[in-house]
């Protein structure tokens, strides 16, 4: 059964939102890392770039498959995690913690209110 912490917020894609303040961090779900398994690369969005919710963020590529990444929300890239670079291994080991992907300025906090909960997600994937 995968984890899903009630804190976070979720996306019909399976990426999960960790809002704090008007920053938003952004990873994979660990159902999403399974339905990968072993992921291999992330390639990350520019930093300083302005995205819209649902544009892509960025690429994860896996043993398996190369999926795209899509902003839950709209907002300047702020940061970006490169030490997947070294351990994209993360991604699947420690998707909410240290798998994380990229870190938005947010640019509308109504956005979030299209975001799924944890008990939504849950019902999405049959956990």
């Amino acid at each position: 059964m995968a984890l899903v912490p009630p804190e976070l917020r979720y996306t019909k894609d399976h990426e999960w939102s960790r809002v704090t303040g008007t920053r938003v961090r952004i990873g994979i779900t660990d159902h999403a890392q399974h339905e990968l398994t072993d992921v291999v690369f992330v390639e990350f969005p520019v930093m300083g770039k302005e995205l819209k919710k649902g544009e892509v963020l960025g690429v994860v590529e896996s043993v398996k498959a190369v999926s795209e990444i899509f902003a839950p929300l709209g907002g300047k890239v702020v940061a970006v995690n490169e030490a997947l670079d070294e351990h994209p291994e993360w991604v699947n080991k420690d998707p909410y913690g240290q798998g994380w992907i990229a870190e938005l300025e947010l640019r509308d906090a109504a956005e979030l209110t299209a975001l799924l909960d944890a008990a939504a997600y849950r019902a999405l994937t049959g956990e």
